[in-house]
């Protein structure tokens, strides 16, 4: 008999509830941003819900040009905050982020080994290329989208040879014979490529569970190949219903290209979500959380993500494709860019439009506000449509709408049947449904 398909659901550590002027509200805790108690408390409300993982996104700079006015999203290296979190929580998942592009594998595959021992088994990686840093590690400049995931590809070979030359059945741990470990089976990798020179083997041993679940985050066409060949889950930009079926189609059509079976890699879209008793409290949350946002901020936005200036047209003007340049690395997220060129091909909007958008208000995420029952609706409608196999929960406006999300509608989602309601695993493959061994 088939299993009830249900959401895989996550939540977002980053404090995107303290966008805007929403941090200054009283019960904020903005000043316990550089705690890790603070994390902890919403790792525990997260289990207590029994979500399957919690993520920590990570970046490599400060947007000084914000600091004045928002804590701009600085907050603790979020592998060492999660190994933390792994020590006062028992079931939730644990996915850190780190990047390829600026980070030695051999130092990467010992953390995340390291964080799935500390974890029992509960760690993932968020594995990212970057779109900003580079200035911190080099003179160099950013490399390319191309080269980026060129480097993320090897970068992910390395990494899962160093879980496999120190396989966990390796160890012996024989008092009576006083033999640790059989040393015929751990191996150098001898790796030579073009980006990286490891030799290997890792000083970590495997854990039992397996390699750690991958989950990558970027839907521009190198990041597409990318996730089809190598991810488990899609951290993804996904604004509306149409752009998550296109998605999650493409990417289950590519992995089958590349041998995998579709349902082994996931979309799960970031739900940016203003909840209220109300709708008119929800509506007023998002729009306080977007009032910093001036109309000489929006048009600067479309420029640095399109190339076209459009602040000399009428707002009442329509943006058509002809008014496009010719494909060229954006300033900011091929992924922003591509949704925002579908959407002038597809629908022409009106500079009015455009200018609030999310991929330029903010980001490129689905956006909820409404109440608890209102957010229940457009998931199931999202589901049943195929446009997501779960969601990253990003929560917005306030802790309260957090507390309405955690109380109210993950309750609903149990209690519909889209959702667990008891943890039947104790690590991050068997939350969500990976069937992997070294």
């Amino acid at each position: 008999m088939a299993t009830k398909r249900q959401l895989c659901i996550g939540l977002s550590l980053t404090a995107t509830w303290l966008k805007g002027k929403s941090w200054c509200h009283e019960d904020s805790h903005v000043e316990k941003l550089y705690s890790s108690d603070f994390y902890l408390e919403l790792a525990l409300r997260a289990e207590r819900a029994k979500l399957d993982f919690v993520f920590k996104a990570d970046a490599l700079l400060l947007n000084t040009a914000v600091i004045d006015h928002t804590p701009g999203f600085s907050s603790p290296d979020s592998t060492i905050l999660l190994a933390s979190i792994a020590r006062e929580t028992k079931h939730i998942g644990l996915i850190t982020t780190t990047s390829t592009t600026f980070n030695p594998p051999y130092v990467v595959a010992r953390q995340l080994q390291s964080l799935n021992w500390i974890s029992n088994g509960r760690a993932g990686w968020n594995m990212v290329t970057a779109i900003g840093g580079a200035e911190n590690f080099s003179d160099a400049p950013m490399p390319s989208s191309e080269e980026r995931y060129a480097k993320a590809l090897e970068f992910s070979d390395v990494i899962h040879k160093l879980w496999q030359s120190y396989p966990y059945d390796a160890l012996i741990v024989d008092r009576s014979t006083g033999q640790y470990a059989d040393r015929e089976k751990i191996r150098a990798i001898d790796h030579n490529g073009e980006y990286f020179s490891v030799k290997g083997p890792l000083n970590m041993p495997a854990h039992p569970s397996g390699p750690l679940p991958l989950l990558q985050a970027g839907a521009s066409e190198s990041g597409r190949r990318f996730a089809a060949s190598v991810a488990d889950a899609v951290f993804a930009a996904t604004p509306d219903i149409a752009s998550g079926i296109e998605l999650r189609e493409d990417l289950r059509r590519r992995a089958s290209s590349h041998g995998r079976h579709p349902d082994e890699i996931r979309v799960l879209p970031g739900m940016y979500f203003f909840l209220g008793k109300t709708r008119e409290e929800a509506r007023e949350l998002y729009q306080e959380a977007h009032a910093h946002l001036s109309t000489e901020n929006r048009y600067s936005a479309v420029k640095s993500i399109l190339g076209i200036d459009i602040s000399h047209l009428p707002l009442d003007a329509c943006i058509t494709a002809d008014m496009l340049p010719d494909l060229v690395e954006p300033l900011r997220s091929q992924t922003h860019a591509n949704l925002l060129r579908r959407l002038i091909v597809n629908e022409q909007p009106s500079v009015k439009d455009l200018l609030s958008r999310p991929e330029v208000v903010g980001s490129a995420y689905w956006v909820v506000v409404g109440t608890a029952e209102d957010a229940l609706s457009e998931i199931t409608t999202w589901f049943e449509a195929g446009a997501l196999d779960g969601f990253i929960a990003l929560p917005g406006g306030s802790l309260h709408s957090m507390s309405i999300f955690f109380d109210e509608l993950v309750p609903m989602l149990a209690n519909k049947g889209l959702f667990r309601k008891e943890y039947t695993g104790t690590t991050l493959s068997e939350h969500l449904g990976i069937k992997k061994s070294l």
